[in-house]
């Protein structure tokens, strides 16, 4: 049985035929070769075809915000401190209420299942198993049941807000049903963000086929075939597009119509009287909305530019970190993504005040490489780096990490 095969057809599929073992030998020595999580991203990009690699690895404009979201974390130094007892190093943390192995969370990503079938039934697996939490974006195309019931109810939900309230109203209430522990509104994307790679390509889902996305796919035989026996993804939860509105060129565009343009904190507060748990708002970068977060009720802040994925030449979420620390002190919980590659870039955020960081491509990468085991791998590399890093730098819990231990370079 080939390798194309042996990757395309499901559990009970494989189960029947034999080819569980062969698929499980065939992940186990992709994953042998990647030792820091950062070779996910070479090993996605060799097994995707481009346009999927390039819509989850992309960003807007020249991706200056992409390249900006790294540097400021680059310029973050950390201080070794030795020496020290550190036998014994311990990563949990409590966010909201909630026990966590390490300060991870896998953020929401769009169309994961475009990486791996049925991406985001895997990624919240791997984060149960791991003991953290996954999110899952209302543009995911799985069923939300069959999410929280993967993770044991440890899921969060990530909500774009809708044009129409009631309709939003209608998502938080299943999500709520549905039995998710907190809700993650994200508030940066009332507009579509210019993202060049998907034009140059033309990337949308459920796919508009040419000859050259036609051949772009055939160069990877593995994940065509995953995607003929599974299927396309699609948005599981739709909104009814208004026919007036220009039509949708790239994967972006094709989502404008699914998100509200009057975002303000009226709606928001209207969301915090519609859920009663954890709430987070996704998507400030701003310090002096920090005060309004709070205002409204709010449990925790994501700061975050989309990855860069909105604005280009955005800031970056590790540069604004202090100052949202400082608006805020303790009265909010601040969590970050954007640039993320490792367990020492994980540890710089906490010491400057996050206390946990949300992953997206990392783990998409991870999961176009090898599915849930790829995933399951990532996570534990970066724990092994999360703990090696703290070592070295002679602390041994989270609430040991502070300012004192780095440095920023101008």
């Amino acid at each position: 049985m080939s390798e194309a095969t042996a990757e395309a057809i499901g559990e009970p599929a494989a189960a029947a035929t034999g080819a569980g073992g062969l698929r499980k030998a065939l992940r186990a020595r992709r994953l042998a070769r990647i030792h820091t999580p950062w070779d996910f991203r070479d090993s996605a990009q060799r097994r995707l075809p481009r346009m999927v690699f390039d819509y989850i690895d992309g960003g807007a404009g020249d991706e200056g915000s992409v390249r900006e979201n790294r540097a400021a974390i680059e310029r973050v130094r950390l201080m070794p401190s030795a020496p020290h007892d550190t036998t014994t190093v311990d990563l949990s943390t409590t966010l909201f209420g909630q026990h966590l192995s390490m300060p991870v969370v896998i953020g929401p990503t769009g169309l994961a299942s475009a990486s791996w079938p049925r991406g985001e039934i895997a990624l919240a697996r791997a984060a149960a198993k791991a003991g953290i939490r996954f999110v899952l974006t209302n543009n995911g195309s799985v069923a939300p049941r069959d999410v929280a019931e993967a993770s044991h109810g440890n899921s969060w939900f990530q909500l774009y807000a809708p044009p129409d309230r009631e309709l939003a109203r209608q998502w938080i209430g299943q999500a709520k049903a549905q039995g998710f522990s907190a809700l993650e509104i994200t508030v940066d994307a009332a507009r579509p963000g210019r993202r060049m790679r998907d034009s140059h390509n033309g990337f949308t889902m459920p796919f508009k086929w040419t000859p050259k996305k036609f051949m772009d796919c055939a160069t990877r035989p593995v994940w065509a075939m995953k995607m003929l026996y599974h299927g396309q993804p699609s948005p599981y939860l739709e909104v009814e597009r208004d026919p007036s509105e220009p039509k949708a060129q790239n994967q972006s565009e094709l989502r404008r119509h699914r998100f509200t343009k009057a975002l303000s904190w009226d709606l928001l507060k209207m969301v915090r009287d519609e859920w009663d748990g954890p709430l987070i708002i996704k998507g400030l970068m701003d310090p002096r909305e920090a005060q309004n977060a709070v205002s409204a009720g709010y449990d925790g802040i994501v700061l975050s530019n989309h990855g860069g994925r909105q604005l280009p030449d955005a800031v970056a979420p590790m540069e604004v970190l202090p100052e949202f620390r400082s608006e805020v002190g303790d009265r909010i919980t601040l969590l970050i993504d954007g640039g993320f590659r490792s367990g020492s870039d994980i540890v710089k955020a906490l010491a400057l005040g996050a206390s946990a960081v949300q992953l997206g491509r990392l783990t998409v990468f991870a999961l176009a490489t090898a599915g849930e085991d790829g995933v399951d791998h990532c996570l534990n590399l970066l724990r092994d780096e999360i703990e090696n890093t703290m070592a070295l730098c002679g602390r041994t819990s989270i609430a040991e990490l502070d300012p004192s231990m780095v440095r920023v370079r101008p």
